[in-house]
C-alpha cells in the first residue's frame, strides 16, 4: 500500500482554511458610518472610548466630505454606560462643526436596520450594543 500524502494534500479541492475569515463571519460587528470633513478623526476618537475595540476605514470622498466606517467588534463594560459615551462623543463632534455636515448612522448587525445617531435614544443605542455583549 502506497501513501500519497503529498499528492492528496496538494489537491485543489482542499482549501486552506483561513481562521481569521471564519472568526469574522461568526463574530457580530456593529458598523457606524460617519460622513464629515473630519470623519477619520471622528472615527478614531470613537474607537478611543474606553471599553470599545474595533477599527475604521475611510471609504469615499464626495464634495469635500469624507465617509468613514467604524467597525466595533468588541465591548467591555456595561452597554448603557457605553451608549451614553457614544452619545456624548456624537454631541461633542457635532458641536465642533456646527455649520458642517456630520451624519452618523449605526447599523444593527442582526436586523440590518439603521438608526441616525442624532435621533437615537440611549435605549436604542444600548439595544444595538447588546448584540456584542452576548
Amino acid at each position: 500500500m502506497k501513501l500519497l500524502w503529498g499528492r492528496h494534500l496538494a489537491r485543489p479541492e482542499y482549501e486552506i482554511i483561513n481562521l481569521r475569515k471564519i472568526t469574522e463571519k461568526l463574530m457580530s460587528k456593529i458598523q457606524i458610518a460617519i460622513e464629515s470633513e473630519d470623519a477619520p478623526q471622528a472615527a478614531a476618537a470613537l474607537l478611543e472610548i474606553e471599553g470599545i475595540s474595533g477599527d475604521y476605514e475611510v471609504s469615499t470622498q464626495r464634495e469635500g466630505t469624507l465617509a468613514a466606517i467604524a467597525t466595533i467588534v468588541g465591548i467591555v463594560g456595561g452597554t448603557v454606560a457605553l451608549a451614553e459615551q457614544i452619545r456624548k462623543w456624537y454631541q461633542e463632534w457635532k458641536q465642533k462643526q456646527p455649520n458642517q455636515k456630520f451624519d452618523v448612522i449605526i447599523v444593527n448587525p442582526d436586523t440590518g436596520s439603521r438608526i441616525f445617531l442624532e435621533e437615537a435614544t440611549i435605549e436604542e443605542i444600548t439595544e444595538i450594543l447588546k448584540h456584542l455583549s452576548q
